[in-house]
């Protein structure tokens, strides 16, 4: 009883934090509508409105998908006609590479992605055509010069009529070369062009193969000569996303070699970074300590860790930074670890979404209340010190509290949107595969809306189920009856043998799926060996469908 007293009061307490949540995204949103569209961001003190990053509504595109999250169908809908009448990206505009990909590009993917859930009359051939995927590819071409170098690695900055300028400086961040897998193999998938995960991969392994001999990479490098600029290591800004990346690429992707390359630079990470749980900034050659600071943007770590499978290891970082904020009522940009207090010039907070987004996580693998506790501050700090009438300021100073003019679009993207994840526990994002949709595209039947949704970095998630509905595969032949037959004359020994009509030729051996679910792929960039996901699983051409761990469904049945 006690236990059942104790549930149903955190369910009271989560049901009213997420209605909280929900009125701060309205009143956020609600007054950028009045006071600052078609601009890119809202200023909250002087109730107008501003360009950024690049003249796109960008607010109104980062908060799509946060507007289904929290129910709101019709307004999705009428946000989505909004976008295709309003917005052009044929512009004189000089725009970041990667700021426009994780909030324009990857905002654009996720709506496409969720249009059908939200009730928009979707084209024929949906997901693999619409007019929100053609408006994510047209931006994501845009930014195609920025790829034209030597080394593969881009730009920072391109002009979107005109490509990169004459003059622009060579020297980009870690993170504006490493993270752009996750959107641009969206796009491969669902468009059949295969350009935008190729220049992906290549930035990828251009940043893998020049890392240091003690396996590190700096913070800054010369795209054209892949001479490091900047030579600090670490896991914060400037380098963040492109760790990110590798972990969520692999994951939606079921990718072998980009895990790998993520699990060799954990453990360099560990060997020359981590200091009781803690993360500091390191020479990237010589491993000495250049900077014992924490910053507000490695809080993304936990929720990293916690992907992987190291939870206990997560939770141990993540209280770390939880004593930080409940220090200042928020986490300052940079916070001196010896010394205990925020950096001169670095005392604010922009309403970052990073601890909470790690507070989801954690809490979806481990349930402990003490991270919906985190979430609780979150939501009262906010509220008492950045919000104002026309919206909710960027905090410009922990110390006393003094406010900045800006409401960043990863407020309504992100930060808002993780801390409703994380009082919702029945939201469609956390689907377990129990439900799920099928659809007819030109290649057959797709499933979607199955769970398993990957964020980009800036909170859009994204279906991987939808990356095989786009393309033909190999036809594969498979009979019930001699599947079965094998099964059960395979299933004393714990192993049974696949017979296929394709390339790979016949024998390939499974687990008996009493061990894990039988997999049935067509073909795999980089994991020959790897089992997939059952979300990674294609629909089949065959008449009789084997379904998951063991089950037969007929068709018709």
């Amino acid at each position: 009883r006690a236990g059942a007293g104790a549930g149903a009061g955190l369910s009271g307490l989560c049901l009213c934090l997420r209605e909280r949540v929900r009125a701060m995204f309205y009143h956020a949103y609600e007054h950028y509508l009045e006071s600052a569209f078609p601009y890119d961001e809202l200023r909250p003190l002087t109730c107008d409105g501003q360009d950024t990053w690049g003249s796109f509504s960008l607010t109104l595109i980062d908060a799509l998908d946060t507007l289904l999250i929290l129910g709101n169908v019709s307004e999705f809908q009428r946000v989505v006609n909004v976008l295709q009448e309003g917005v052009d990206f044929d512009i004189d505009v000089n725009a970041s590479v990667f700021e426009t990909n994780i909030r324009v590009v990857g905002g654009l993917l996720s709506a496409h992605l969720l249009s059908k859930k939200a009730g928009v009359e979707v084209e024929v051939g949906w997901p693999c055509s619409g007019p929100l995927l053609r408006m994510a590819e047209e931006a994501a071409r845009k930014l195609l010069p920025a790829f034209q170098t030597p080394t593969g690695m881009p730009y920072g900055t391109v002009n979107l009529l005109h490509g990169v300028n004459p003059g622009e400086t060579p020297v980009t961040c870690t993170a504006g070369i490493g993270t752009f897998i996750v959107e641009f193999a969206t796009l491969s998938h669902l468009t059949g062009d295969p350009v935008f995960e190729d220049v992906a991969r290549t930035a990828l392994k251009a940043l893998w193969k020049n890392r240091s001999d003690i396996g590190l990479v700096g913070n800054h490098i010369d795209v054209i000569t892949a001479k490091w600029v900047a030579q600090d290591a670490g896991i914060g800004a400037g380098v963040d996303s492109y760790f990110e990346y590798l972990v969520k690429g692999a994951i939606l992707l079921q990718d072998e070699e980009l895990m790998s390359m993520f699990l060799e630079y954990n453990k360099a990470i560990k060997n020359y970074t981590k200091f009781d749980d803690w993360y500091l900034w390191v020479q990237m050659y010589k491993g000495t300590v250049s900077m014992p600071v924490f910053q507000s943007l490695e809080a993304y770590w936990p929720g990293l860790q916690s992907l992987i499978g190291d939870v206990d290891n997560a939770m141990r970082t993540f209280l770390n930074y939880y004593t930080v904020w409940k220090q200042f009522g928020g986490l300052p940009e940079f916070y001196n670890i010896p010394q205990g207090y925020t950096v001169d010039k670095r005392e604010g907070y922009p309403l970052r979404p990073e601890l909470i987004e790690s507070a989801m996580y954690l809490y979806r693998a481990t349930r402990d209340p003490m991270l919906l506790e985190l979430g609780r501050d979150a939501v009262e700090s906010i509220e008492k010190i950045s919000k104002v009438d026309c919206g909710f300021a960027t905090i410009k100073d922990l110390r006393d509290h003094r406010l900045d003019n800006r409401m960043e679009s990863f407020f309504l993207a992100e930060t808002v949107k993780y801390l409703y994840l994380l009082f919702d526990q029945d939201n469609f994002i956390h689907n377990d595969g129990s439900v799920f949709d099928v659809v007819i595209t030109p290649y057959g039947e797709c499933v979607l809306n199955a769970g398993g949704y990957v964020f980009n970095t800036e909170a859009h998630p994204i279906d991987p189920a939808a990356l095989h509905c786009c393309r033909k595969r190999k036809e594969e032949q498979w009979e019930v009856e001699d599947l079965m037959q094998e099964f059960y004359s395979r299933k004393k020994t714990k192993k049974f043998t696949l017979k296929r009509a394709s390339d790979h030729g016949e024998g390939e051996s499974a687990k008996d799926p009493e061990d894990s679910p039988s997999e049935k792929g067509g073909e795999k960039r980089n994991c020959k060996k790897s089992s997939h996901s059952l979300l990674s699983c294609p629909s089949q051409s065959f008449n009789s469908k084997l379904a998951v761990l063991g089950q037969v469904f007929l068709d018709n049945t």
